[in-house]
């Protein structure tokens, strides 16, 4: 089972500690792929430990977005710092990406997440000691030799997550990371999300899923073109969004 309250020790910074990677602002951002302008001239700022949420109609630009943030791909033109800083390799290591489907090697449960930890250059002796603490704090300890691949759809996605927060990073973007899951791993998913954020990791996420983001979110990031339409306290928008683009999204209808 799945004991978030009680958190194995090394996984995630200490909520007392801060956040040094922040803020986050994106000025000017431009991204074109295929002669197509995705992103377009978007301006963000991101200065809260909060979970932030971003939403909007497919093809806004979501996921996209999110990956610009965690330097996977390259912006066309426009900025993207990081406590004042543009992304390198010192700060893509303190921070980790879960995507929509997940990405297991064909190695056990447990080797999944020591290969990470090699990767990242953490000594063999404290690799272990991070493999069973995410391992417990993802409730698959009795799946730690199983093959991932044949794990369910939700063990799966639990093992993604567990493996990013074994890295200890102080960000964490995710990328639709329930939209194919059964309410039950959803929530579970959920569950470790709360508790990574409780432990002072900053969560970005993106979810087309309303309700999801009513759960989770305190700071919503709208998207609509390419560009933020609407940047609010979770308290505010889901209430009184201000943008008619907002409004017809929250209500079910179209977005144009």
């Amino acid at each position: 089972m799945l004991d978030p309250a009680t958190p194995p020790a090394g996984l995630g910074p200490s909520l007392d500690g801060g956040n040094a990677l922040l803020p986050l602002e994106l000025h000017r951002l431009v991204y074109e792929a295929n002669g197509k302008r995705v992103i377009d001239g978007l301006e963000l700022v991101i200065n809260t430990r909060a979970i932030t949420v971003i939403m909007g109609p497919n093809g806004a630009g979501k996921s996209v977005l999110l990956r610009l943030m965690h330097g996977l791909i390259t912006p066309t033109s426009g900025d993207i710092l990081w406590a004042g800083r543009c992304m390198n390799r010192e700060i893509a290591r303190r921070q980790a990406m879960v995507f929509q489907k997940p990405v297991l090697l064909r190695r056990s449960t447990a080797a999944n997440i020591w290969h990470a930890l090699g990767l990242r250059g953490i000594d063999r002796g404290e690799r272990g000691i991070r493999v069973d603490g995410a391992l417990k704090l993802a409730g698959l300890e009795r799946l730690a030799t199983m093959p991932a691949r044949v794990l369910s759809g939700g063990e799966q996605q639990r093992l993604c997550l567990a493996r990013a927060l074994s890295l200890d990073p102080e960000v964490l973007f995710l990328d639709e990371p329930t939209a194919s899951l059964d309410p039950a791993s959803t929530l579970a998913i959920e569950g470790l999300l709360i508790d990574a954020q409780h432990r002072g990791i900053k969560i970005v996420v993106v979810t087309h899923d309303v309700g999801q983001a009513r759960r989770l979110a305190q700071d919503v990031v709208f998207v609509h073109h390419g560009r933020v339409v609407e940047h609010a306290l979770a308290k505010d928008f889901f209430v009184r969004p201000e943008s008619e683009a907002a409004h017809a999204f929250l209500a079910g209808g179209l977005v144009l």
